[in-house]
């Protein structure tokens, strides 16, 4: 028997319902598929990804005004001499973020002026002469920030300054295949800020962003409310020296509040532990929408021959082969694949895109999408096997008694 095209699209034509529903459930299927395989990806990505400096050895405190009132620079300039004075401290510095934390600001940089300009998104660091060797971080082009280049304390987040530091990681996308040291970026007003000089990759604190584009700004955090102290030590004196810090940080000044006092390697294992349980989540979620989808293909083909079985009956009866009676319903089931997979092509090129600018993602690589749609061609066939191998079971004989 010789498989033709027409007789499968007319009994798909008289079943389009399923079909359609079917096919839809496989375009949605894809879609989710594939971008939660790259995200998973990506969250595997980051829990391998080296932070850029040694977290060991680190711990961060976090300082809160209790009143409009409070003097948080002054503040903020007594704890340092008092941490940086304790033994076993190697340094300290006041910032606005705790790398590999949650706590931080963002905020967008172009190489160009201009409202139109392409922004790239970037977590913002505000960073004193001592911020560098605090983390570890090296210079690689140009200079550290010196005192004098530390702008006094202001209300004001977002601004413009004369000079700032960037990662190696944001210097490539800003200027791509040239060299960023000394070229102005723009953000906010437009105002050009110099780039004077750019660090190996370390991982600030993290929000949606590639995890190395950082920028270094030359300010101590201000009086807008909070500041952290960060703090290196020596090898094995990060938990004593945590606990001796805090406690007189919490009596020293009782015009403002400890809100947090953790050591980075605690960050680093809930940055992981997040990153572990979302991909676990996405994994879990994909593997149940496959499994939906091929119990409705399953259904449907089993639907397909318990309402056929007359036609197969008589299929059987004029020659008709058992594997010529798996190849039709394989068929049919391919078609539906295969326009449910051009769908849904389609719709997970539109979440990968939208995913990407809303929560500055790599875009999808499309590796993923072939392999998403190989995959699920493979498993949507084999969940219409059993299905077809039992209506190739139907014998001749159901023909003449179902006359």
């Amino acid at each position: 028997m010789n498989l033709n095209l027409r007789p499968i699209l007319s009994a798909l034509a008289r079943n389009r319902t399923g079909a359609v529903l079917i096919a839809l459930e496989i375009a949605i299927a894809l879609a989710v598929m594939v971008n939660a395989t790259w995200i998973v990806a990506q969250r595997v990505q980051q829990i391998e990804e080296p932070s850029g400096f040694d977290a060991r050895d680190m711990f961060a405190i976090g300082v809160s005004a209790l009143s409009s009132h409070s003097d948080l620079g002054a503040a903020q300039r007594e704890d340092l001499a008092y941490l940086r004075s304790l033994p076993g401290v190697v340094a300290a510095s006041a910032t606005s973020s705790v790398p590999l934390s949650p706590y931080g600001q963002g905020t967008s940089l172009s190489p160009l002026p201009g409202s139109n300009a392409p922004m790239t998104w970037t977590r913002m660091m505000e960073a004193d002469e001592a911020t560098l060797e605090t983390l570890g971080v090296r210079i690689i082009a140009g200079r550290n920030f010196g005192a004098a280049d530390i702008r006094p304390l202001t209300k004001g987040f977002f601004q413009a300054y004369p000079e700032v530091i960037i990662t190696q990681s944001l210097a490539d996308k800003l200027f791509p295949g040239g060299n960023a040291l000394g070229k102005p970026v723009y953000s906010g007003d437009n105002t050009p800020m110099t780039v004077v000089g750019i660090t190996s990759n370390f991982i600030p604190s993290v929000a949606d962003t590639p995890a190395y584009d950082a920028l270094l700004v030359p300010q101590a955090p201000g009086d807008f409310g909070i500041y952290f102290c960060l703090v290196r030590t020596r090898p094995g004196m990060t938990a004593t020296l945590l606990q001796t810090a805090e406690r007189h940080l919490a009596t020293s000044n009782l015009d403002r509040v400890i809100f947090s006092a953790q050591t980075l390697p605690y960050y680093r294992a809930r940055l992981d532990a997040s990153s572990r349980d979302m991909a676990i989540f996405l994994a879990v979620v994909t593997a149940l929408i496959l499994s939906v989808t091929c119990l409705g293909i399953f259904g449907l083909t089993t639907f397909n021959v318990s309402t056929r079985t007359k036609q197969i009956g008589t299929l059987r009866a004029v020659g008709a082969r058992k594997r010529d009676i798996v190849a039709h319903y394989l068929v049919e089931n391919a078609i539906v694949l295969v326009t449910g997979g051009a769908v849904g092509c389609v719709l997970a090129l539109g979440v990968g895109q939208w995913l990407s600018d809303q929560y500055q993602l790599p875009r999808l690589d499309l590796h993923f999408l072939v392999i998403g749609v190989v995959g699920l061609a493979v498993i949507g066939q084999l969940a219409a096997w059993h299905p077809a191998r039992r209506a190739a079971a139907v014998p001749p004989s159901v023909a003449t008694r179902t006359i």
